[in-house]
């Protein structure tokens, strides 16, 4: 994955491809022929072309010039939000990344290095290593964001305190880096939820660091990281320390620490209340955290200060709906979260992300004809989204569309042939289609790709009972008991073992009643006061089932009487919507 350095120099390249008159922005003519050109699969009607533009020009317009167009900011936060991929539109457009000395020598000369410039920092004492010049430190800041217009630095001292955390940082991972840890080994092959984890993703979180925060050193890094807090406080006005608070916070977002990002962030919505990017950051690190409720709540209180400021903060108001969304089904409330993601792609009809994660909310809400139509819209705006096919796949599955089923599923693993999630969910179609053996075998890529995954073993083994394989059946479920002690699996064994004593009493197809266990009248429980009634016990079937197919497992049911009693949601989503 690009790195938030190579990523505007993607953006550059895109742009200097396009601003054909060289003046420095991009015209509608000039914007319209990028969005035909990076979307080299759809044809857009006159009408569909205006609408986007109409809409990129209006939710862009701090970045319009009135002469000249979208300017390269304006086009480098459009990706930024999430409206467009630039790794796929770079590649669509046969660009390449080299150097641009012909073209603009001095604006070269101050690219970001990306984030690799933490590994220049010496490791002695944090003022005598600080760089002398303020200029070239500006120049050449590790993160875009802290030069970027809305959301970067604005005073000179801010940077010495950049400065200053990024060698705490340095030093910090190297006396931790022999024993540091990385989770997400796997992550990869999982759906991508579409988190807009930022207001320009500065770095991808598919690879999450884990500090060890028990050691001796990091304690020291905390201590150390108090008295940068202290000088943000200490400030000429609040202005300034606000502006600290929040390039510090981002830096220690970006290096995954999460905590300490998190008391930065807290801090500059008590300096600026009314600020809509420190709630947004607070809610991004406490649902890191998993911390669901709390997130929902900084979400909440940076879309009433969006609203509230007018267009200012207009070009964001995507963005918080869309992980205010996120964080709402992370408590369960799917209904919720579809208002959220359809209200996002409202406003930014291009955002891909936002109609996948409504097609995909809408579809735990067993709304499947309307989560169709939401992933069909999704992947028409980028057909390479294999997240997007993954739950298309299982949306036109629960409709009992077996057959597109398996081509959309066949579809995400192509595009990520490590797809787990698209493989699993394909070995659940063939065994419910009664292809067994197929099953198997995409249960075998799984656990090739992850030899862990219990679950996967124990649909293996599935499968292969329902293929007639009942040795290697009773192999898969040994395997599946060495990686976890759930009892069902020991009685599930035993079953196996009670089949084939009958099996091996019987024929040899096994074919008759001797393929079947027998279970003696007397050992059922009569119905009584000390049993549970049949309409509980119904019940208790059909919430499993619900379960299975939204995969929701967890929901607090106090929160959800509050939500229905509350609000005016409607509990069916309207197709015509």
């Amino acid at each position: 994955m690009a790195t938030r350095g190579s990523r505007s120099e993607k953006v550059k390249r895109i742009f200097q491809q396009f601003d054909l008159n060289r003046d420095g922005g991009l015209n509608r003519e000039e914007m319209s022929a990028l969005v035909v050109a990076v979307n080299p699969r759809v044809r857009f009607s006159d009408e569909q072309i205006s609408a986007i533009l109409d809409e990129v020009f209006r939710t862009y317009s701090d970045f319009i010039d009135t002469d000249k167009g979208l300017t390269y900011d304006g086009l480098l936060r459009t990706y930024d939000d999430g409206a467009g991929d630039v790794d796929r539109d770079f590649e669509a457009l046969a660009l390449e990344l080299k150097s641009d000395d012909d073209n603009d020598n001095s604006n070269n000369n101050n690219e970001p290095a990306s984030s690799m410039a933490f590994e220049e920092a010496s490791t002695s004492l944090v003022v005598d290593e600080r760089v002398k010049s303020p200029e070239p430190q500006k120049q050449h800041r590790t993160a875009t964001w802290a030069a970027s217009p809305n959301h970067g630095i604005i005073f000179d001292d801010t940077w010495k305190l950049v400065d200053d955390l990024e060698i705490l940082i340095k030093r910090l991972k190297a006396k931790q880096m022999k024993d540091l840890k990385t989770k997400g080994e796997h992550s990869d092959a999982f759906s991508d939820p579409g988190w807009s984890r930022e207001l320009g993703p500065s770095m991808e979180m598919n690879k999450h660091i884990i500090w060890d925060e028990t050691r001796h050193d990091y304690t020291i890094f905390v201590k150390e990281l108090g008295v940068l807090r202290s000088r943000a406080d200490g400030s000429r006005s609040r202005e300034e320390a606000f502006d600290g608070h929040m390039a510090i916070g981002r830096l220690l977002y970006d290096q995954h620490l999460f905590k300490e990002a998190l008391v930065c962030f807290k801090r500059a919505c008590e300096l600026q209340p009314t600020d809509v990017r420190p709630h947004f950051r607070a809610g991004n690190c406490y649902y890191v955290l998993d911390q669901h409720t709390e997130s929902k709540e900084e979400f909440i209180l940076a879309l009433d200060a969006a609203e509230a400021g007018g267009n200012q903060w207009s070009y964001l108001l995507p963005q918080i709906h869309v992980n205010l969304g996120i964080a709402l089904e992370g408590e369960g409330m799917v209904i919720s979260a579809c208002e959220h993601y359809r209200e996002a792609a409202i406003l930014c009809p291009t955002h891909f992300r936002a109609l996948k994660l409504l097609g995909s909310a809408l579809f735990g809400a067993g709304e499947y004809k309307a989560a169709v139509k939401a992933l069909e819209e999704a992947i028409y705006l980028k057909n390479d989204y294999p997240d997007a096919h993954c739950d298309l796949a299982s949306a036109l599955h629960a409709m009992g569309n077996d057959d597109n089923a398996v081509k959309e599923f066949q579809k995400a693993i192509d595009l990520k042939p490590g797809h787990v999630d698209a493989l699993y969910n394909l070995g659940g179609l063939y065994m419910d289609m009664g292809r067994y053996q197929r099953a198997s075998e995409v249960y075998t890529r799984v656990l090739g790709l992850w030899p862990n995954h219990w679950r996967a073993q124990v649909n293996k083994a599935v499968s292969l009972l329902g293929a007639g394989e009942t040795e290697e059946a009773k192999k898969s479920l040994k395997e599946a008991l060495k990686m976890t002690s759930r009892v069902e699996l020991h009685d599930a064994l035993s079953h196996l073992k009670q089949l084939q004593k009958k099996k091996g009493n019987g024929n040899r197809n096994g074919i008759g009643v001797d393929a079947f266990t027998i279970i003696e009248p007397s050992k059922f429980k009569t119905l009584g006061e000390k049993t549970t009634l049949r309409q509980e016990l119904a019940r208790a079937l059909e919430i499993r089932s619900f379960q299975r197919v939204t995969r929701l497992f967890r929901c607090d049911v106090e929160l959800l009487k509050k939500e229905m009693n509350d609000s005016k949601t409607p509990l069916t989503i309207r197709q015509g919507d």
